[in-house]
């Protein structure tokens, strides 16, 4: 629907679609522009009041003869700002209204301007909590968009790199910006997956990036491994893009979707690369192991308790020091639950008290659970092992899919022991083998295919490349 040239149609229709005089926090400023009557719509809180206020005072000043025919000629000549927009639809209008920008309407024009001068609310971007570095960069993603692209552009300073703004959700209208490097990216799997975005129909992304995430790869669901990898680092992203990877920003969101992600690529971090080849390829490989072991050290134990029979007898000593009076399995799946009561209690404790509460909960799951005869000792060892294992990658969705991978072995091994041990390793390779990234590549490259120099790489740092 176009735009009538009367001022007073323009503002009794947009009255009432906005609901202004419910709405407090929509403004409807009148003013006067070169003798002519004008209103600006804006929303409180998005508006830079300073940028308003400068360009109202211009306007007020002009004089009856000097406006130009038409809304296009004005904006060229008396609107002293970067960002100005012509509008002519009123879903378009309401749209970017609500977005932040202010709207402008003239008595004798037949469109509206549009004058992007919006702030966020928005917080520092200090390092994220949980991909932190022992030695680099200290900035870490906001919630705020354009933020988030600036800190990518600050460290990427190269016209190849493009951003293309993108939107989903018929209510919420989120914005989506993808970003990559032209030249170095997957121009097929680029357009594949601005495709599947357009063709999002869901109401709102409430989640955010999970959210689209689930959108936009919405099958095998039942396989908990990753199939993509979140960071809150831009040095992170910033490097993903120079090696021809896709980022995925979500406005209201503080982690970058990077795509497409192998295992390897989610077992990554930034440490492995600010430190000496040496160094990182230690780091790197302490992290892998690190993981295999939470994986099977818990379910290798249990077969190793049920077949006593077959240990060598320099491993005896790991043999249960008492009889325990509630089954191993029992045992190490309560306290599989209980950790991660702790961990939510955790998160929801004030920060004051969370000391008080892990030295509570250290004493009574450690001293006394083992003295009342709940829990034996050793199972209690090999549980904090796993769970400090856990902590040893900053991907939280490769731990949850190896401690579900991990309690699957374990009711294998309980039930059908040797058996059911190699079963549950056989589907936890499965599950990964089989697992498929959202371009279709292999979730194991270059594994499979198989591929020696980019193999050595993953487990190998090697040096940066350079000229």
């Amino acid at each position: 629907m176009s735009f009538s040239t009367r001022l007073d149609e323009n503002m009794t229709r947009f009255n009432e679609l906005l609901d202004v005089n419910a709405n407090f926090d929509v403004v409807c400023r009148t003013t006067t522009v070169g003798g002519r009557n004008a209103c600006i719509y804006f929303v409180d809180g998005f508006t830079k009041d300073e940028v308003l206020l400068k360009i109202m005072q211009i306007w007020e000043s002009m004089k009856p003869e000097a406006m130009p025919e038409n809304a296009r000629d004005f904006s060229k000549q008396y609107v002293p700002y970067g960002e100005v927009g012509l509008a002519d639809k009123e879903e378009d209008v309401i749209l970017q209204l609500l977005t932040g920008i202010s709207c402008i309407f003239i008595d004798g024009y037949d469109h509206c301007l549009t004058l992007d001068c919006r702030t966020y609310p928005a917080r520092g971007v200090s390092e994220p909590e949980k991909d932190k570095v022992m030695r680099g960069s200290r900035d870490g993603f906001v919630e705020t968009l354009i933020f988030n692209t600036a800190l990518i552009r600050r460290r990427i300073r190269d016209p190849k790199l493009t951003m293309e703004i993108l939107t989903a959700g018929e209510s919420s209208h989120t914005d989506i910006a993808v970003c990559y490097m032209k030249g170095r990216v997957d121009e097929q799997m680029l357009e594949n997956i601005k495709k599947r975005i357009e063709s999002i129909h869901v109401d709102a992304l409430t989640m955010n990036q999970e959210s689209l995430a689930e959108c936009l790869y919405p099958h095998k669901w039942y396989n908990p491994f990753p199939k993509f990898k979140f960071s809150e680092r831009p040095d992170t992203a910033a490097a993903s893009i120079l090696e021809g990877n896709i980022i995925i920003l979500v406005d209201n969101s503080p982690a970058a979707m990077i795509l497409p992600s192998s295992v390897f690529d989610i077992i990554e971090e930034a440490d492995d690369y600010y430190f000496p080849p040496v160094t990182g390829t230690y780091l790197r490989l302490s992290r892998m192991t690190i993981s295999f072991l939470a994986l099977v050290l818990t379910p290798t134990w249990l077969l190793l308790m049920q077949n006593p029979q077959i240990l060598p007898p320099w491993l005896e000593f790991i043999l249960l020091s008492e009889q325990p009076h509630v089954p191993l399995i029992i045992q190490l799946f309560v306290l599989e639950f209980a950790i991660d009561g702790l961990r939510l209690a955790a998160i929801n404790t004030p920060n004051m008290l969370t000391t008080p509460l892990s030295v509570i909960a250290g004493i009574v799951l450690g001293e006394y659970s083992v003295k009342s005869g709940w829990f034996s000792s050793e199972t209690m060892l090999y549980m904090a092992f796993v769970t400090i294992a856990n902590y040893s990658q900053a991907s939280f969705e490769l731990g949850y899919a190896l401690k579900f991978m991990r309690m699957l072995i374990l009711v294998l091994t309980a039930l059908f022991n040797g058996w059911g041990y190699a079963a549950g390793l056989v589907i936890s390779v499965c599950a990964i083998v089989f697992n498929k990234t959202i371009a279709g590549k292999s979730y194991i490259y270059p594994l499979i295919p198989f591929h020696w120099s980019e193999l050595k790489k993953r487990f190998l740092r090697g040096r940066l490349p350079h000229k």
